[in-house]
């Protein structure tokens, strides 16, 4: 095995030298350092924290401005919520159909997999 399938085969896995993949500094960088700075996953954490508590801000300033109250009814059932809770709660109904959905379509995919992987 020459040097260079190695290589591939160790970025492949996960190992190497930690590099961003063979990109050369650019002409202002100092000596070893990339030009492009490396991403974590615990940089990706923080991002997601802060942008889904900027959302959570939001929401929380929409749900005490809209406190007028409404009545819902849904299959038979009524009740009295304030606005900016109802909107929240269809938002959240929504969003979970969606990812139910999402999630029947992933299982389906793995199943006609993993049954073309016999066929083999």
């Amino acid at each position: 095995m020459n040097s260079s399938a190695g290589a591939n085969e160790d970025a492949r896995r996960g190992g190497g030298t930690g590099t961003d993949g063979g990109a050369e500094p650019g002409p202002g960088a100092p000596a070893g350092h990339s030009a492009v700075s490396d991403r974590t996953r615990i940089s990706a954490a923080w991002v997601t924290a802060i942008v889904g508590a900027l959302v959570l801000i939001l929401l929380l300033i929409f749900i005490l401005q809209n406190q007028d109250g409404v009545t819902v009814t849904f299959l038979g059932l009524s009740g009295s919520l304030p606005l900016g809770v109802a909107l929240l709660l269809a938002a959240v109904a929504g969003a979970l159909l969606v990812a139910l959905l999402g999630a029947a379509r992933i299982l389906q995919l793995r199943r006609r997999f993993r049954r073309a992987g016999r066929q083999d």
